[in-house]
């Protein structure tokens, strides 16, 4: 395999990277992803119908409807919305997250709902599964947090079966919500749209990238398709954070031109939607571990 241009945003071996994803592990136990959508503790209906109103091309990009039977690995279940649609679908599914509290809540909504999930507190980037276990392994926002991007993708190839589907999203650059965060965080600090991105969206650390560097990752998987899609923060859908509630902030929300955007702005949509396939038998399992290649910050 070739080696791929370094990607911005990578940590270098020997960097506090260990320190970093115990950053990213305890913001997202303090606040699972979702969370300012579920009302009560037990209202995960709510959690999920804003979810896919605000992001209505989850289902169709997923496939939950065409999985069953089929062995699902999900990287980064987090509170268990689209986990339990995999159950549904009669996926033989899996889900891990770096959060405990997130998965609590996902096993909690998967028994609510009448079904035994087979939910795991893991790394992304050191999955405990053997090779060429799962027919399909599904990410939705979340190898871009991991310090180590790359090595996500990689054990994703090592998991999948031989023909097996990658489906994930990771966050594009640039975006509409990168350019906000920049006008309200960088701009006077000196700070350029990724560094905006990296220190103010969501968990520290957290990556984006055009569709180049993500080809660059997927190096050893073909079919590879994107589709960018914009996220609820490009348009300000979304309920405000608690960061956000100033009544300018209110203001800003009212007045957001939505309707020129969604006719202009398709291509600074946050959403990055990769669909890939691992290649059939034929590529030897030392073969495949060879990629994709690793990738270190520029």
């Amino acid at each position: 395999m070739s080696q791929a241009s370094p990607v911005p945003g990578f940590k270098e071996p020997g960097s506090n990277e260990h320190g970093l994803k115990e950053e990213v592990r305890d913001f997202w136990n303090a606040d699972p992803c979702g969370s300012r959508y579920l009302g009560n503790r037990a209202d995960f209906e709510a959690h999920a119908r804003a979810r896919y109103q605000l992001e209505p091309y989850i289902h169709e990009f997923a496939g939950f409807a065409q999985s069953g039977g089929q062995r699902v690995l999900e990287v980064g279940a987090g509170m268990g919305a689209d986990y339990l649609e995999w159950l549904k679908a009669g996926a033989q599914a899996t889900g891990v997250d770096l959060s405990n509290a997130s998965l609590e809540q996902a096993k909690r909504r998967c028994e609510m709902a009448g079904y035994a999930p087979d939910l795991r507190v893991s790394d992304a980037e050191h999955l405990p599964f053997p090779s060429d276990t799962f027919d399909i392994v599904y990410s939705y926002g979340v190898m871009h947090h991991s310090p180590d991007t790359p090595q996500c993708i990689r054990e994703a190839w090592r998991v999948l079966k031989p023909g097996g589907a990658l489906r994930i999203m990771i966050y594009h650059h640039p975006s509409l919500t990168g350019f906000m965060l920049w006008l309200r965080y960088g701009f006077l600090r000196g700070k350029s749209l990724r560094q905006s991105v990296r220190d103010h969206l969501e968990s520290p650390g957290t990556k984006s990238y055009t569709q180049e560097e993500a080809r660059a990752m997927l190096q050893g998987f073909e079919q590879v398709e994107f589709r960018q899609a914009f996220s609820p923060g490009d348009l300000l859908l979304n309920e405000p954070s608690t960061r956000f509630q100033g009544l300018l902030y209110r203001i800003i929300w009212r007045l957001y031109p939505r309707f020129l955007i969604r006719m202009f702005g398709d291509k600074w949509g946050l959403f990055l939607l990769i669909s890939a396939r691992k290649p059939g038998a034929g590529l030897g399992t030392s073969q495949i571990l060879s990629a994709p290649p690793r990738q270190h910050e520029q």
